[in-house]
């Protein structure tokens, strides 16, 4: 078995010695651009280039070193037959909750405004929490989704969910499709978007999208930039449709330093961190998946290519 690993990563020894010491029958090469193709059964990828599929005709499957299939998809020259396998969690869910969490605390403990008592020398109590005033709706119900509504509805928060599909998600209001969308918002203050990059979801946070939250609204990014028009964004908050936004993904990163996003003090941005790739959890994950799909086994975390998901 000949396993393909094109990442980019400066030191892809960190990635092909465990994953030779996980699969030790194989052979794992590290691609070179410039090198001639190897035959490969498997490749273990990050925003490959084109010229992997030129060179490598006899691919298996391909699997990809995270949860987001967009980059990948991008590729023009993907086959269309060939099995794409995407990242389940692995430790990312847990992550992404933490994040979430974190972010929807620091606009309902008004965390800010007790720093800013730190830096005064003031001590003054507000008033606690009413949950009620703070329902959540998570855009997106795939793995990472369900994990933040979950977390989110064990501390009682009112949570909703919205998808694509039908989902049902024991303490979590579901809603479905596009004719349930607008009802979603409705209920919804703090946005938590999760959703996977497709053309269907492609700038569906828009002006009329945030118009449509409860007065006070948030907004938690950890989806993708392009799900996001940054300039509808900037509207919504100047006309203080919107109270604030946590962004953790942008359109171009890094962010440009003379992004507006960097002055506005309603935004807080963190640089693409709210769920980092654990690697022994990634290689274990992925090389069980290679032995089972070379034994003929079935495998989960097949990409519907034309879903993009």
């Amino acid at each position: 078995m000949k396993i393909l690993f094109v990442a980019g990563d400066p030191k892809p020894e960190r990635w092909t010695v465990p994953i030779l010491e996980q699969l030790p029958d194989a052979e794992v090469y590290v691609w070179n651009p410039n090198g001639p193709a190897i035959d490969a059964d498997y490749a273990i990828v990050w925003q490959p280039p084109e010229a992997l599929f030129e060179r490598e005709k006899h691919l298996k499957a391909v699997f990809n070193l995270g949860a987001g299939i967009d980059g990948l998809l991008k590729v023009p020259n993907l086959p269309a037959d060939l099995p794409v396998v995407r990242l389940e969690d692995a430790g990312m869910s847990a992550q992404m909750a933490e994040y979430v969490l974190h972010q929807l605390l620091e606009a309902s403990r008004e965390m800010e405004t007790y720093r800013e008592q730190q830096r005064q020398g003031i001590w003054k109590i507000h008033r606690p929490i009413k949950r009620s005033e703070w329902p959540v709706g998570v855009m997106g119900l795939g793995h990472i989704g369900k994990r933040v509504a979950r977390t989110l509805s064990n501390l009682d928060y009112r949570v909703s969910g919205w998808a694509r599909g039908d989902h049902s998600l024991e303490g979590v209001n579901t809603y479905a499709g596009p004719d349930q969308l607008g009802d979603f918002l409705k209920t919804t203050r703090v946005l938590v978007n999760t959703l996977p990059l497709t053309d269907e979801t492609r700038n569906i946070i828009d002006y009329e999208l945030l118009s449509q939250l409860q007065p006070g609204a948030v907004l938690i990014n950890v989806g993708r930039g392009e799900h996001l028009v940054e300039e509808d964004l900037l509207r919504t908050l100047d006309e203080g449709k919107l109270l604030r936004a946590s962004l953790d993904v942008f359109r171009k990163e890094p962010l440009p330093e003379e992004h507006p996003f960097w002055q506005r003090k309603e935004i807080t941005i963190t640089p693409h961190i709210s769920a980092r790739t654990l690697r022994d959890a990634t290689i274990e994950q992925i090389t069980g998946k290679i032995r089972d799909h070379a034994a003929g086994r079935a495998i989960s975390g097949i990409v519907d290519t034309d879903r993009g998901y």
